[in-house]
């Protein structure tokens, strides 16, 4: 990679040119960003996995700029206007806004007031007015006179049209623009006269005549605004004010250059730039304010999103337990499933405890006889509609001692169960059973059926239909791949959706894996891996150390110890005097002194201390183990609340403005940012994390609105 953009990478996220430089090259080699944050810390000086994916997303955009670069070159060098100093300009830009501004006087456009200008002959006459040398512009535009230019105004107002579209094409002035407005620039917005009194309107009714810098408005609260805008329902521009705007554009056409014009001259001059400002400016900055203002905002509001999506995605596992899960209805009944203890579907039924139908004795007999036919060890119940009742149902049934019942989140499970994902996994089922299997899944292992979904399905997050849609994407890939490979998959039973996400693999070669799976039995250790069809030596490395095999050969292979450094594994066993298995068994007694003289030009110590790790917890789940949750139990809907109350809650998303807390009953309750502690929180994600468990205060009920107000302040 150019040194240049080499430079920018180190100084953005504060690290040396050289750890950036060895990143950039594991990239280029293939490496994933699991595998480098994992595997090659001493390439990078230990980057950790944020880290390194800045980087690569540093590394992709340089790469599409490289590419533009290049484009714009050779456009220019096709009209025979490339000189090297303008070459040498364009190739030294960070910024793709200079490129553009640097290519915009010979970009092709199409035909404009200064293009006809300049086919009527008046560009002398504008070069003259620009550079000083006219000094009475009224005399000089007699000359030019002739044709379609009828009289010396025409003349004039022709050579401004020139000079106004040179100005707009500056990139010193454009460059000083950009400054003014994204440090004193205002968001404004008001009602579109159309959309008064319409409903669409209504909940932005505190947008109706707003102002805010850009600089301080909330992410947010920018959002919000220009969702309304593209909905029609608001009308949105940047403000600033315009004689600080016309200084600056003055301060680089005139007061930076030799010289002063004519006070004739000057007018000239002024009359342009103002035209410039106003036409062609204007609009041009504005629009880029606005764009890099959202782009900033998108950024916020997407890390909100992943925080939430990684806390959902590592959320506790039941674990591999036999579950009856049910997806709750009144008219319809409930959904029941009854599921192995490898998530494989065994039963399923209809049952009928709530109204109209309202068969609960024979509802509570069939639970009673699925629990003991299919040895239940969990039940799990959905959280949507008739969730709450379904739970207190279920809770009335004398079920065997240690059989527990938890609420799972429905958030995403009608997306899976109506996707190919579903059909193709339950093809002679309709979608309430596959959302029923969903949901005891979810309990089971959150992380390996919520992968199957569209992160954008599952709940959490704001404005995530409004954002850059591809970054929105390539951020919430990451942090899936970050999830899964964290946690780490078994190899022999983990579904071709959850293999996809592994370093290296992907979804083709997760296909084959499973294919392999099937023909020849489970695998007994990761070398068998190269048997797969397509899976060479090269994803092996970015794969191998992120795969486990609890009954493997090679008690290694059930670790995140990768493969390349077994036999240093073996080594420090047999210089130990141990088997292996007794070596990884006291694993945690090692010192530093005991690893540290193991270091090597390959292997440096944060790669042996990060062996002595997993050995020592050898592949026991990161996520921990999940709790029980109790709703208040007098507490059924928003009409039962009062103020003052103190009730429990699980956090069912964070955003930049506060969270949504589930209190049990159909509508969530908001804690504001403002109302999270009796400090001051800038960030609600610092605090507050999906799926905590929290005891809130009731501040505030709007049952017309549907709106509850919570507290944590002095609890």
């Amino acid at each position: 990679m150019n040194s240049l953009y080499v430079s920018y990478i180190a100084s953005q996220l504060s690290v040396r040119e050289w750890q950036v430089e060895n990143c950039v090259q594991l990239l280029e080699e293939g490496a994933t960003v699991p595998f480098i944050s994992r595997y090659r810390k001493e390439r990078t000086g230990s980057m950790d996995e944020v880290t390194v994916a800045e980087v690569r997303h540093w590394f992709l955009k340089f790469s599409e700029l490289e590419k533009r670069k290049q484009a714009i070159l050779k456009s220019i060098e096709e009209q025979g206007k490339l000189t090297d100093e303008l070459r040498d300009s364009i190739l030294q830009q960070t910024d793709p806004r200079s490129v553009e501004d640097l290519y915009l006087p010979f970009k092709p456009k199409r035909r404009t007031r200064a293009t006809i200008a300049r086919e009527n002959g008046l560009e002398p006459l504008a070069v003259r007015i620009l550079d000083f040398s006219c000094r009475y512009p009224d005399d000089e535009a007699k000359r030019f006179v002739k044709g379609a230019v009828g009289s010396v105004e025409d003349a004039l107002s022709g050579a401004r049209d020139i000079i106004a579209e040179t100005i707009s094409e500056n990139q010193a002035v454009r460059t000083a623009l950009r400054d003014l407005y994204s440090k004193w620039g205002s968001v404004c917005s008001k009602l579109s006269p159309k959309m008064q009194g319409t409903p669409e309107s209504e909940k932005y009714q505190n947008y109706f005549d707003f102002g805010e810098r850009l600089d301080r408005i909330p992410s947010h609260r920018l959002l919000a605004v220009l969702r309304a805008s593209a909905a029609g329902i608001l009308n949105v521009k940047v403000d600033v004010n315009q004689e600080y705007a016309l200084e600056r554009i003055c301060r680089q056409v005139v007061e930076k250059r030799a010289g002063r014009p004519s006070p004739e001259c000057r007018r000239q001059l002024n009359l342009a730039m103002e035209d410039s400002y106003k036409r062609l400016l204007h609009p041009s900055i504005e629009n880029e304010t606005l764009a890099e203002a959202k782009e900033k905002a998108d950024i916020q509001a997407i890390k909100v999103f992943g925080q939430n999506l990684r806390e959902l995605l590592l959320a506790p596992p039941a674990g591999q337990k036999r579950t009856l899960a049910i997806d709750p209805g009144f008219r319809t009944g409930c959904k029941v499933v009854c599921l192995d203890s490898q998530g494989e579907l065994l039963h399923n039924d209809t049952i009928f405890p709530h109204p109209p139908v309202n068969e609960r004795i024979a509802a509570m007999k069939k639970i009673s006889q699925l629990v003991e036919a299919y040895k239940i060890e969990v039940i799990a119940i959905g959280n949507g509609t008739a969730g709450r009742e379904t739970e207190e149902f279920i809770k009335k049934i004398a079920l065997p001692s240690g059989v527990k019942v938890y609420s799972v989140s429905e958030d995403g499970a009608s997306v899976y169960s109506a996707s190919d994902i579903a059909r193709k996994e339950f093809p002679d089922y309709d979608v309430t059973v596959r959302g029923a299997v969903s949901i005891g899944r979810r309990l089971m292992d959150p992380l390996a059926e919520l992968v199957k979904i569209d992160p954008k399905s599952i709940g959490v997050g704001q404005y995530q239909h409004d954002v850059d849609q591809t970054l929105l994407k390539e951020r919430l890939d990451e942090t899936v791949e970050s999830c899964v490979n964290n946690v780490g998959v078994n190899l022999n039973t983990a579904s071709g959706y959850l293999l996809g996400y592994v370093s290296g693999i992907g979804p083709v070669l997760a296909g084959n894996i499973v294919a392999h799976r099937a023909e020849n039995g489970p695998f007994r250790n990761r070398r068998q891996l190269l048997g797969v069809r397509r899976l060479g030596e090269k994803v092996f490395e970015q794969c191998a150390g992120f795969l486990r095999i609890p009954d493997s050969e090679n008690p290694l292979d059930n670790t995140a110890v990768h493969p390349e450094r077994y036999a240093l594994v073996e080594q420090m066993a047999s210089d130990a005097g141990k088997t292996l298995e007794q070596f990884i068994a006291d694993a945690g007694k090692l010192s530093g002194e005991d690893i540290g003289r193991y270091v090597s030009d390959e292997v440096g110590l944060q790669t042996l201390t990060d062996i002595r790790t997993e050995l020592s917890k050898k592949g026991r789940d990161p996520r921990g183990g999940i709790g029980v949750f109790e709703f208040a139990q007098d507490i059924h809907s928003i009409e039962d609340l009062r103020e003052g109350m103190i009730l429990p809650g699980i956090v069912t998303n964070v955003t930049a403005f506060g969270a949504f807390v589930d209190i049990g009953i159909h509508e969530n309750g908001l804690v504001h940012v403002s109302q999270i502690a009796d400090r001051r929180v800038e960030d609600p994600s610092s605090v507050l994390r999906i799926h905590q468990h929290l005891q809130v205060r009731v501040i505030g009920v709007d049952t017309v609105r549907k709106r509850i107000s919570l507290s944590l302040k002095s609890l």
